[in-house]
């Protein structure tokens, strides 16, 4: 693709990062097959193709408006779309700069703000959310309908073992697991304790920079991933043999500091060490001596929903399917496997009605083979899916910790 850039964007990195990606497209369409919200609405401006031309008529100076954005919000940054590239078209990374750019020069409708800002605030601060989701929870009987759906039962997570093993990896607690899905990383240092491994979360580490960086406050995004570096440093330096990721959608984000950080003198390198040492649980797992972990006996089909972040960002499509095989599940039939579910981070808060239209067609394509429970890979999703499913929606982790 041509493209021509005005000199405000041609002159700094991003631009020319941007320019670079918006070359590579050739117009050919085949992602559009693979958008959700281009099969969802049939509009060619909320499909990636179209989105990259309103992107590339903003990055070259044209006029911008209001329905520019909008579009541009609607992308649920799933990737998909590139999965089905040809011609290697990094979206993902052209939609954050676009939108961070864009931000800072099209104000956003005051209630539209309001709640961008009051979600940057609350999800990333552990503690905050803990607080509002507990009350959420004592009170959740009284709540309206769509509100109360939201807000997950209270869970207990099963007590980390004691013992301690010669093998360490690293975890990230995150933001939101910890309070809403706390059995994820209990189950998985259990299972890793039953293979002789330790893992070990650093405290300090919160959220992994994904909420702030994806609703384009890049810069106190960039500030959560050096607050996570600080605090898994030392176990690094330690001998830490991996950053294992139980929430893909942190892995995504994490995978990606050693690109997102370059350029800073002072956290650069210890950013691509970060991201080298980054690997999904599931991946992780192969690598491993598995028959300690055999199910003996089955209760019931399981449909595996593999998150957009771990299919089409950190390029896992299938490891978990080979991890729950080789440990003896028995897995569902499901369809539309490339689809996303709707959550897709803040997504299902700030476009609630396409956020439901796609939650509604991923469970028709999980539960054609009437499973017993949906597992997922993906705090968001878990969330999601279990807000309006009919059967039980849990980590895929906690299987295995029978």
């Amino acid at each position: 693709m041509q493209t021509n850039l005005v000199a405000e964007f041609a002159n700094t990195a991003e631009g020319q990062e941007a320019e670079s990606i918006l070359r590579a497209c050739v117009h050919c369409g085949f992602c559009t097959a693979t958008c959700p919200t281009y099969q969802e609405l049939n509009d060619e401006r909320d499909g990636p193709r179209g989105r990259i031309y309103l992107m590339k008529q903003f990055l070259e100076g044209g006029e911008v408006t209001e329905k520019t954005q909008q579009h541009l919000d609607r992308c649920l940054t799933c990737r998909s779309c590139e999965t089905t590239c040809p011609s290697g078209v990094e979206y993902g990374r052209l939609v954050d700069i676009s939108r961070g750019l864009l931000e800072e020069r099209l104000e956003r409708p005051t209630r539209d703000r309001l709640l961008r800002q009051a979600l940057a605030r609350v999800l990333p601060n552990r503690r905050l959310f803990g607080v509002l989701l507990r009350m959420g929870q004592w009170f959740r009987p009284l709540l309206p309908g769509a509100l109360r759906a939201k807000v997950p039962p209270r869970q207990e997570a099963k007590p980390w073992p004691a013992a301690s093993h010669s093998r360490v990896v690293l975890a990230l607690a995150g933001c939101v697991q910890p309070s809403a899905t706390p059995g994820t990383n209990a189950s998985a240092a259990r299972v890793l304790d039953r293979l002789g491994i330790t893992m070990v979360e650093a405290p300090e580490a919160g959220c992994c920079g994904a909420v702030n960086y994806h609703l384009s406050n890049h810069d106190a995004g960039l500030d959560a991933m050096r607050r996570n570096i600080d605090a898994w440093w030392p176990a690094i330096e330690a001998g830490a043999e991996a950053l294992i990721m139980t929430a893909s959608g942190c892995g995504a984000m994490v995978q990606d500091y050693g690109h997102l950080l370059k350029d800073d003198p002072v956290y650069a390198n210890k950013a691509r060490k970060v991201s080298e040492l980054t690997i999904d649980l599931g991946a992780y797992l192969l690598q491993q001596d598995l028959e300690p972990l055999t199910v003996r006996q089955s209760s019931g089909k399981v449909a595996f929903h593999c998150p957009c972040t771990l299919q089409h960002a950190m390029k896992q499509n299938g490891t978990v399917e080979q991890v729950l095989r080789r440990v003896g599940i028995d897995l569902a039939e499901t369809t539309d496997k490339h689809l996303c579910c709707g959550s897709a981070g803040t997504y299902s808060i700030t476009q609630p009605e396409l956020s439901q239209k796609l939650l509604d067609n991923k469970l028709k394509a999980l539960t054609i083979d009437q499973p017993a429970v949906i597992a997922t890979a993906n705090v968001g999703c878990q969330m999601h899916l279990g807000s309006k499913a009919e059967v039980p929606v849990s980590h895929w982790i906690e299987l295995l910790d029978r």
